[in-house]
């Protein structure tokens, strides 16, 4: 079955250039539109979708509220935030939304490509490290501090897996994060599923956000 595919954007000539990219493609096909937020939220209702590609600047409903409300919907589809402007407020809001990542709209077709099929497959398309970048930009607004609970479900957390988490949140790669633990790549994606079932998270994006957030990594990369 071909991943569905949604397009949101109030721009008509990107939505087309971006229909004709995917048409192209014999596991993907484009199974809805829309020029706004609201009418996004209005055709999920009864549109069958895999991935939205979600503009954030956009007239009634911004994408990053539209975010907010399709991931707080039971099994919602997955969303890639599309952005002029690398690091910037709006991917930033997109990805605490619930987005699955962020690209730029000038990607190159085949990074598009595959960023929708990572997505779709569960992962998270935006590398950790310029999570992390975007995160220390944004850090004075995030809650901080001795004051801050915890997240309950972190005390589920074995120290390894806590390990695992702070090395994930600092931008390290699967790779990077077993020769550092002196474990094996199949190991630590173990490890990482674990993480995101336990925390009841859908990526390695949210993972880094609730690190940040709940004070496990802080501003610049440093463990708790």
């Amino acid at each position: 079955m071909p991943i569905r595919v949604m397009l949101v954007d109030d721009q008509v000539l990107l939505r087309t250039g971006f229909r004709m990219v995917l048409a192209a493609q014999p596991d993907m096909e484009v199974v809805a539109e829309a020029g706004d937020g609201v009418e996004a939220l209005e055709v999920l209702r009864s549109a069958s979708v895999d991935v939205v590609l979600m503009d954030v600047r956009m007239p009634k409903l911004d994408g990053v509220e539209t975010t907010r409300r399709i991931c707080a919907e039971t099994d919602p589809p997955k969303v890639l935030i599309l952005t002029t402007f690398d690091l910037d407020e709006y991917a930033f809001s997109g990805l605490r939304a619930g987005a699955s990542g962020f690209m730029l709209k000038d990607v190159p077709p085949g990074e598009l490509l595959t960023a929708i099929r990572s997505v779709h497959s569960g992962d998270a398309v935006v590398a950790p490290s310029t999570t992390r970048r975007l995160l220390d930009r944004f850090a004075p607004m995030l809650p901080s501090g001795p004051d801050q609970p915890q997240h309950k479900q972190l005390e589920r957390l074995t120290e390894r897996e806590r390990e695992v988490m702070v090395l994930v949140a600092q931008g390290h790669s699967n790779g990077e994060i077993a020769a550092r633990l002196v474990l094996s790549e199949a190991t630590v994606k173990t490890h990482v599923g674990r993480i995101l079932t336990k925390l009841d998270l859908r990526d390695r994006v949210q993972v880094v956000v609730l690190a940040y957030e709940t004070g496990v990594v802080r501003a610049g990369g440093a463990g708790a």
